[in-house]
Order: C-alpha cells, then structure tokens, then sequence
C-alpha cells in the first residue's frame, strides 16, 4: 500500500480528488453563459456547400427563403418581431401605468414624482419622450420610452408592485437557476438537491470543530445574533440552520470562505420560502415553531442552493481583499460624480469616502439600510434582473443616494454625513418607495449600461 506521503504527491501532480476530500468551486465569480444575454453568439453563420452546386439565377435562393419557415430560423428575424411587438402594444397604456406608480408615490409623499437630477431630467412634454442624455456629452443613450415598447402593459403593472406572495417562493427558486422550468422535473430535481445538501451536512459538518475549521465556525456563531429581524434570528431553530447553511457554503467553497456579510443573503431565501407554510402577515415576525421538522429540513436545504446560486455572480466581492466591492464602489463614486455633481462635490469638500459608506451597501446588497420587506421586494427585480445582483444592483444605489440629495447638501460636517450615510431614515419605507427607487435606478440603466464611457467625463 502507497505511503501517505507518496499520495499526497500523487494528488498534487494529477489533481485528482481523493477520497473524502471537500470538491473545491473555483471560478463561481463566472456565471454560466446565458443565450438570453449572448444571443448573437447562438446565430449560426452560412454553411459552405461542400460539392460544388450548379450556379442558378440570383432569385432562386430568395424564392426559396421567402417561401420557407424553417424551425432553426427562431432568432434571426429579431427585427420583425421587434416590429410586430410594436405594432400589438398599446404605448399610452403602458406609460400611463408607469406614471400612475411615479404620480401615487408623488402624491402621497406630496414631493415631485420624479427627483431632479441634473443633466439627465426629461424634459416635462404632453408626448412621451426620451430622457435628454447627461450635460456636455451629445452621444445617444437608450431612452426609457424605447426599453418599454417591448415590454407589454399588464407585465409593466406586475413590475410595479413585485412578484405576488403566494408565487414568490416558487418563483424566486425559478429565477435563481435552482429548479428547472420543465413541471415534470422538478419534484425530481427538489429531491435530487435536497438529499444531496443533507449529504453535506452528514459529511462534513462534524468537523466545524476541528482545528483547520474552528475559526470560520466561531465566526458564523458570533455573527448570526447581529442579523435582523432579531425576531426571527433568535429563534434555536433558525440559529441551527444558518449555521448550517453558512458553514457548509463556506467549506465548499475555499477561494473565499465564509465572510462577514454573506451570512445577510441567507434571510430574504429563508423567509420568503417559510411563508409558504405560514400565515404571517409581517415578514418581521415569522415563528418557526409550529413549522413541521421535515418541511424546516426542506426549506434549509431551498434556501442553501438558492443563496449559492446567488453568490456564484458574485463570488469576487468576497474573496481576499474583496476586489468586486471595492471596483463597484469605484464605478459607483464615477456614476454620481455624473449624474449630480453637486453631490459629489459636496461628499468630497467634506472628506467622505464612498467606500466609508458604500462598501455596506454592495457588501450586504442594501439589506441593512432598508427593511427586510423592501429588501424581498428589491430580490424580485433583482432575480428578473440579468445580472440583477452584480450589475443592477450599482444602479439602485446611485439612485439610493441621489434620493437623499436634500439631506446630503444640508449635512456641512463630516461627522454628522457620515452618521447620516450610515443611518439613513428608511424604517417605514414600503414597496411603494422601492418601486420609486427602481424606477430611477432603470432610467439610470438606460441611460449608462450600454455608454460605459458615460462614467467617465
């Protein structure tokens, strides 16, 4: 029988995985190709005829084409279906509704129903037009009037006030990539990754108090009870379960190990897949005790694969020297010194460092600046979202910010910005103010995704 010692080299030049061993998940910072997101990728490129063919008259081949619906054609007619899309929807209905969110909000708050930002405010016009692009710079930019023409009124009204409660849960374990969209396969696929999380659990768990995992164990057990809602974190059961989920995500996944933060994801995946058992009206206050053992089980093991789902498109704000966060604070400071100079400025003239405030908001996604219900409302445009969590998510704290502009500029003393960047005023927000807040962050979007250079001046 080979040595210990002459295993170990046998492992460090083959690289094969012994027995026992934990699988190492490199490269999670990647999420897999997606062909809604790379569709000119997928179109397939003319095929050379390989036997020489008889040259015919030039029309010949048009014939064919204009009398010929071929199944692989499904993609190449973009254009058409744009057109045909167009033509099918109803434009005033659509701007009347996303203006009746906006002119609700305005009238409740009894504030303008959009903020003023300069450089990048439309023009008030009886037609719907698009939003003059940034001062100083005359290249055309994605107008919010375009983005909707694709987008029918009834999803437009859907989008206004998130995914409904009752399919939320389902829906988010949709969205995330955990369950497949073929019905049949989902009872399958549940089990499938249910069993295969316990495995974990069985496998490795034990060993949390081991030398080699004792520190990252501490530090979860240390951070759990800081969480909010205390209501709900508080509870043995659920303290059980965290811990288990963040440990287990945490040896799996050694380039970035457990890290303060991570243990936040864990909440809104948890709560949103107990209500479904549960009558709470108040997210806030959820009660697990009556919850049955085998149902709890299955939730934990729901709430792991989607939380790790989320974390593989942002797995680079979490390893060492978290180089996601620091470069999205970066482009988040560019952003704002774009669209309200005055506020930058103004953060600059008094020593604030985006990074003093902003690296909570990117590190936690916002979830300890806003209630947990408008965190969960905030995941439903997020999971609809591509790149929702990575790349939409810098958008909705431009506009974050931006929203406090009044405050900002009143604030003349480092101490008291900072402790009001910190602390900011959003314990009754509800979903009405995180539409609001969308509805920016989108014009925001569409007026910056497609133009990086509008970052920079």
């Amino acid at each position: 029988m080979a040595s210990d010692g002459a295993r170990k080299q046998f492992w460090k030049r083959s690289n094969t995985k012994l027995p026992g061993s934990i699988q190492h998940v490199y490269g999670a910072q990647h999420p897999p190709f997606d062909p809604l997101l790379h569709g000119t990728l997928l179109k397939s490129t003319a095929k050379l005829p390989t036997t020489p063919v008889k040259a015919k008259r030039v029309s010949t081949f048009q014939e064919f084409e204009s009398n010929t619906s071929d199944a692989w054609d499904v993609g190449e007619d973009d254009d058409e279906l744009l057109a045909m899309a167009a033509e099918s929807l109803n434009t005033e209905v659509v701007m009347e509704t996303a203006h009746r969110v906006l002119r609700n909000h305005s009238q409740r708050q009894g504030r303008p129903a959009l903020q003023e930002v300069p450089g990048l405010q439309p023009k008030p016009r009886p037609e719907v037009e698009p939003p003059s692009p940034p001062s100083g710079d005359l290249r055309l930019v994605k107008s919010v009037s375009e983005s909707h023409t694709s987008c029918p009124a009834e999803e437009l009204r859907k989008l206004s006030s998130g995914i409904p409660k009752p399919v939320r849960p389902m829906t988010w374990k949709l969205l995330s990539g955990y369950l497949p969209a073929n019905v049949d396969r989902r009872p399958a696929t549940l089990q499938r990754k249910q069993k295969e999380y316990f495995a974990f659990i069985e496998h490795y768990y034990h060993s949390r108090n081991d030398e080699v995992h004792q520190d990252t164990y501490r530090q979860i057990h240390i951070d759990i009870p800081r969480m909010s809602p205390e209501v709900l974190i508080l509870q043995p059961k659920v303290t059980e379960i965290f811990e288990r989920i963040l440990f287990i995500w945490a040896i799996r996944h050694p380039a970035s190990g457990y890290v303060q933060g991570i243990n936040d994801l864990v909440t809104p995946f948890f709560v949103v897949f107990i209500c479904e058992y549960l009558e709470a009206e108040e997210m806030d206050a959820v009660d697990v005790s009556g919850v049955p053992t085998e149902v709890l089980r299955n939730i934990e093991a729901d709430t792991y694969w989607c939380m790790s789902k989320l974390l593989d498109g942002i797995q680079d704000n979490y390893t060492f020297a978290q180089p996601g966060i620091q470069m999205k604070v970066k482009m988040l400071e560019e952003l704002v010194s774009r669209i309200d100079e005055q506020v930058h400025q103004h953060l600059d003239q008094h020593e604030v460092r985006y990074l003093q405030f902003a690296f909570r908001w990117m590190n936690n996604l916002l979830m300890r600046e806003v209630p947990l219900r408008c965190t969960i409302r905030l995941w439903d445009t997020y999971q609809s979202e591509p790149e929702g969590f990575s790349h939409f998510h810098l958008y909705v704290c431009a506009a974050f910010l931006v929203r406090w502009r009044k405050e900002i500029l009143e604030e003349r003393d480092f101490q008291e910005l900072l402790l009001f960047l910190q602390n900011l005023p959003t314990a009754h927000w509800d979903d009405e103010d995180i539409s609001l807040l969308l509805a920016e962050a989108y014009r925001l979007k569409f007026a910056f995704a497609d133009a990086p250079n509008h970052y920079k001046k």
